[in-house]
């Protein structure tokens, strides 16, 4: 662990072990401010240099990473803050510094067909090998569950073989983002190959306490190698595009998590289809994939389908050229 080391490296230790005291974790907070700390150093400031300016220098030595400054920004706003209830300061010196304003984010969106496509070449590059069979067969079922119940991607990796009710047809996911348990359905589709998979691990694997999808040794699956076979299978099938941003919206690239997305926008728009109102369906499916307010579903329905996001790409690109 590498260790602050400007002026007031022993109060932002003493943050960190504060925040640690309340439940969070400083995975995320500590980088934000090992930043901080590092340009506190190269500027050789001190606590009383710490003022509105300061940062204002601060951000403009940043101004080409503005998502970057705001995250940091947050972390900073936090520790000045818990430095005023320590009436170690009067007032917070960057409590009137503002953030950048974040871009538009238009995810990268699958149609069916190209969803098809991908689970057919994830599939089609399990190999033979006994020595590598199983363990390819489990990252494509996890792939599988991405793309057709909508889960985000440590949701699969965790799952326990009793998750799996086959009788019910049925996935039991417990305490994910939000702390939040669920009970899915599965589709008819998924069933069968789930039936499928669960013949060949009972041929693989004796211990039924488990992953239901496990890797080496019976730990769960590496989410990282998803990444590495979905980053494989949309280049065999022709979709790698790269993350562009474009004036002050970006685009992103096929991630595994661009799965999820594509399930909520391509459900809605099913829905649509049928002459059902997506609105009022929009609960149901904020349940379905673990929200615990609607308007974080919400966010997935930025574009009506894979035609239309695409269709927003392609005109940006053709301004820009034209400007």
């Amino acid at each position: 662990m590498r260790h602050f080391k400007s002026s007031i490296a022993l109060l932002l230790e003493e943050y960190i072990t504060y925040r640690c005291s309340l439940g969070y974790t400083e995975s995320n907070l500590r980088p934000q401010l090992y930043a901080f700390d590092q340009y506190a150093c190269n500027k050789k400031a001190g606590q009383d240099d710490m003022m509105p300016p300061f940062f204002l220098d601060f951000k403009k030595n940043l101004k080409e990473k503005p998502q970057k400054f705001n995250a940091m920004l947050l972390a900073m706003r936090g520790f000045f803050n818990y430095l005023v209830r320590r009436q170690i300061i009067d007032e917070n010196p960057v409590i009137d510094i503002c953030s950048y304003k974040p871009n538009a984010f238009i995810p990268f969106v699958f149609s069916p067909d190209q969803i098809d496509k991908l689970l057919l070449a994830v599939q089609s590059a399990i190999r033979k090998d006994p020595m590598y069979f199983f363990k390819d067969y489990s990252v494509y079922m996890a792939i599988l569950l991405l793309a057709r119940c909508g889960m985000r991607i440590s949701e699969p990796l965790r799952l326990k073989p009793d998750h799996y009710r086959s009788s019910e047809g049925t996935i039991y996911i417990e305490k994910t983002k939000f702390s939040k348990d669920r009970l899915i359905p599965v589709p008819k589709a998924v069933i069968s190959e789930m039936s499928n998979y669960l013949t060949v691990r009972k041929a693989f694997i004796q211990d039924q306490t488990s992953y239901l999808l496990p890797g080496q040794n019976s730990h769960t699956l590496s989410a990282n190698k998803i990444y590495r076979v979905f980053g494989r299978a949309v280049k065999d099938i022709g979709i790698d595009q790269p993350r562009r941003t474009i004036a002050n919206t970006t685009f992103g690239k096929p991630t595994p998590h661009s799965l999820r997305h594509s399930f909520a926008i391509n459900t809605m728009k099913r829905i649509k289809q049928h002459g059902k109102s997506p609105q009022n369906a929009l609960p149901i499916l904020a349940v379905y994939l673990g929200h615990c307010k609607y308007r974080y579903t919400a966010v997935y329905l930025k574009v009506v389908d894979a035609e239309h996001r695409q269709g927003l790409v392609d005109f940006a690109i053709s301004r820009k050229e034209e400007i």
